[in-house]
C-alpha cells in the first residue's frame, strides 16, 4: 500500500500498546488488531501518545509495527499504518527516520518537538529537515499542551507545501485556527481532528476525519457520524454524537490511554491494563464509574 496522502482521511485508530508484566503483550496486540480491522476504521497510528510510544524501546516498537501488519495480513485487510514519533532533536529524529525507512509502514505522525519551544522558524526549519529525510510521507501532529509550542497557520501553510508533509494531526485547541486552516489549506492538505470530544465539531467545520481514542470502545457509532456527515445527514450525525459525547469526556477523566486500557480489560479484549511509569492505572473511583458505564451500555445493547 501507497500514498498515505490518498489514505489519510475518515477515521483513524491511535491504537493503544497491551503490556503485561512489563512486556509487549503479543496476544492481546494481535487480538486488538484483529477485532478492529473488522470494524469501521480507516487506519492506524502506531506507537504514539495513545500507544505510550514514548516508553517504547526501539526493538518493541519494530515488533509492534510488525504484529500489526502480519495480523492484518492473516485477515486479508490492509490498512495504512502511520508510525508516531517524537522528539526534540532533529538530528536524532532524523537516525530515527533512517532505523525506520524499510519498515512496513505508509508513513509518519510527527510531533513538535517538547520543552525546548522553538520558534517559528524553527519550527519550519525542523520539520522542513525531516520531511526532506523521511523515505516516508509525513503528517504533522500540532499539540501546543502537551509540546508547549503551538503551529502557527502562518508556518503551517508553508509546510504544507512541502511535498512530503501531506496533513496533520490538529489537536491546537482552537477552533478559530482550525476554521481558518481548513479555509485556507492547499487542497490536497488533510487535516484530521484529535481532539475526540470536538469530532463532530471539526466534521462539521469540513475536517477530512478524525484519530479518536474513544473510538477504540465505540468504533461502530464514530464511524457512523463520519459516514452520515459524508452525506450531509446532520441531524443523523448529532443523535448518534449524542451516544459517545459523554464517553469522550469519561475515557479522558484521567490521563490518558489509562482510562481506554482498563475499559479495553474489563471488555476481554486486552489481559491487563497495565501502562507504564509515570503513567499509572486509573484510580478505584473512575474503574468503579467505567464498570458502570460498561454495564449500561450492555444493558442498552441488549
Amino acid at each position: 500500500m501507497t500514498g498515505l496522502r490518498e489514505h489519510l482521511h475518515g477515521l483513524w485508530l491511535p491504537l493503544v500498546t497491551p503490556f503485561q508484566g512489563g512486556r509487549l503483550d503479543e496476544t492481546s496486540l494481535r487480538r486488538l488488531t484483529r477485532h478492529y480491522c473488522a470494524q469501521g476504521i480507516d487506519g492506524f497510528i502506531l506507537g504514539a501518545t495513545s500507544g505510550e510510544g514514548m516508553t517504547l524501546r526501539d526493538a518493541e516498537l519494530e515488533r509492534l509495527v510488525a504484529i500489526v501488519r502480519d495480523e492484518m495480513a492473516a485477515g486479508r485487510r490492509s490498512l495504512p499504518l502511520c508510525l508516531g514519533l517524537s522528539g526534540a532533536d532533529t538530528s536524532r529524529l532524523k537516525e530515527r527516520l533512517d532505523e525506520t525507512a524499510d519498515w512496513p509502514i505508509e508513513g509518519y505522525l510527527i510531533a513538535s518537538p517538547y520543552y525546548v519551544r522553538p520558534s517559528q522558524r524553527g519550527l519550519l526549519a525542523h520539520f522542513e529537515a525531516l520531511a526532506d529525510h523521511a523515505a516516508w510521507p509525513i503528517a504533522l501532529y500540532n499539540i501546543p499542551y502537551r509540546c508547549a509550542v503551538n503551529i502557527t497557520n502562518q508556518t503551517m501553510l508553508r509546510l504544507a507545501e512541502h511535498p512530503n508533509i501531506v496533513g496533520l494531526k490538529d489537536c491546537g485547541a482552537s477552533r478559530e485556527q482550525s476554521i481558518a486552516l481548513l479555509r485556507d489549506r492547499p487542497k490536497n492538505f488533510r487535516v484530521l481532528t484529535g481532539e475526540d470530544g470536538n469530532y463532530l465539531e471539526a466534521l462539521t467545520d469540513g475536517a477530512d476525519g478524525g484519530i479518536v481514542l474513544s473510538a477504540h470502545v465505540e468504533t461502530a457509532t464514530f464511524a457512523a457520524i463520519l459516514g452520515e456527515m459524508k452525506r450531509g445527514n446532520h441531524d443523523a450525525a448529532q443523535a448518534r454524537w449524542h451516544e459517545v459525547a459523554e464517553l469522550t469526556r469519561l475515557l479522558f477523566a484521567e490521563p490518558s490511554p489509562a482510562p481506554a486500557k482498563y475499559w479495553l480489560w474489563r471488555s476481554g479484549l486486552i489481559d491487563s491494563p497495565e501502562v507504564r511509569l509515570p503513567m499509572v492505572e486509573v484510580s478505584s473511583e473512575l474503574a468503579a464509574t467505567i464498570d458502570r458505564e460498561i454495564e449500561r451500555r450492555m444493558q442498552v445493547a441488549a
